[in-house]
């Protein structure tokens, strides 16, 4: 299992159970946000919730990302594969 450094990914209950289960785990470096897929989708909810808009309240930019997951992912999820993948290229 790959995961990023986070407290509760270190957590000595978390590593036990992971043992028990047989499980190897991978860290990935400490700030490493384009080997982690989850950095990467935030982005792309970034470029369509966030850049150069702004927000009267905390309440519509909590909707404006709510519409996002509910109604933009699900019409560009198909696209995302390009943009979210371990596709890396030797230099």
């Amino acid at each position: 299992m790959i995961l990023d450094q986070a407290p509760y990914h270190r957590a000595e209950a978390f590593i036990t159970k992971a043992k028990q289960l047989n499980m190897v785990i991978k860290y990935l470096p400490p700030y490493s946000p384009n080997l982690n897929p989850i950095e990467r989708l935030w982005k792309v909810m970034n470029e369509y919730v966030r850049n150069n808009r702004f927000f009267k309240s905390a309440k519509d930019f909590k909707d404006r990302i709510d519409g996002f997951f509910k109604k933009t992912l699900p019409k560009i999820g198909s696209t995302l594969s390009q943009r979210i993948n371990d596709t890396f290229q030797r230099v």
